[in-house]
């Protein structure tokens, strides 16, 4: 068992530090935004700073919203750096800019400590059933030593490459969901619009070649109109921009990525940032005055 920092108990953070409470580990948390009674009730250790977490654990776990968010609760004021003693390890399981990352990760190393970056797929729901799947950026040698912890929050987890990978294949994820989202979208408005029972066609559709997890899971939420995040629209925005930010760096063109980055962009302006990304079919919605399903 261990002493394990946990920072950003929120949607998704505070059922993953839940299952590291669960499998014995002790934990000393910080968040700057909200108490986590639950898990102060089950005996985690309320810390006044990130650095105040990192003098208390042995490994530290990050999970908050954007790169700005990462880098001030490393190297900010009472960040995680200045707490850190040789032989400790940071795990940054946010989802951020992987050249950012590596510079991160350096910055860590230069004070004796090792550094992962280990991005999650599988949202709420997923952090809730322990069944995330977990990208990891870094030695192989801490990875082993880490992946007892991930084995509790995760199912699907790989070591990907070194520091940095495990950011760029989160990113790869979301330009591939974000796009499934959109054909999804597109796909049964067409349908509806042409008169169709959209609950229908996706039922008929799950059966074939165009069966996936976004038609089951996130053409039920447009078919039902349940658009409470399990995955918010702005987070996805997020990821997008970093996905078009590393792609003019490597001077590759994503130009179905732009696409929906600015159906993204659109639900943002239209006060939907708030809502699960499969309320992205609202900005087709708007563009055909018509709805997939309801009034």
């Amino acid at each position: 068992m261990a002493n394990i920092g946990f920072i950003g108990t929120g949607i998704m953070g505070a059922p993953m530090a839940a299952h590291l409470q669960a499998g014995g580990h002790q934990l000393f948390i910080h968040n700057a935004r909200s108490r986590p009674a639950q898990l102060i009730a089950a005996g985690a250790t309320m810390c006044a700073s990130a650095a105040e977490v990192a003098r208390n654990a042995e490994i530290i776990i990050l999970m908050v919203p954007d790169t700005p968010d990462v880098e001030s609760v490393l190297f900010g004021e009472n960040g995680v750096a200045a707490g850190l003693a040789a032989g400790k390890v940071v795990v940054d399981m946010s989802s951020i800019s992987p050249i950012a990352t590596k510079e991160f990760a350096a910055r860590i190393n230069q004070l004796g400590c090792d550094y992962l970056d280990a991005p999650v797929s599988g949202g709420e729901v997923g952090a809730k059933a322990a069944s995330l799947t977990i990208m990891v950026g870094g030695p192989e040698a801490t990875f082993n030593k880490v992946k007892p912890l991930f084995d509790l929050m995760g199912k699907n987890i790989t070591l990907v490459g070194g520091n940095g990978d495990g950011q760029t294949t989160k990113v790869a994820n979301q330009i591939i969901v974000a796009l499934n989202i959109q054909a999804v979208a597109e796909a049964l408005l067409f349908a509806s619009k042409a008169g169709a029972d959209p609950a229908k066609v996706r039922q008929a559709l799950m059966g074939g070649f165009a069966s996936s997890r976004i038609l089951e899971v996130h053409g039920e939420r447009m078919v039902k109109r349940t658009f409470n995040p399990g995955f918010r629209i702005a987070l996805h925005q997020k990821d997008l921009n970093l996905a078009l930010q590393g792609a003019r760096a490597l001077g590759v063109s994503l130009p179905n990525t732009a696409a929906v980055q600015e159906l993204m962009n659109s639900m943002v302006a239209h006060d939907g940032g708030g809502l699960d990304h499969s309320a992205l079919c609202q900005a087709v919605e708007r563009m055909a005055n018509h709805r997939i399903a309801g009034d």
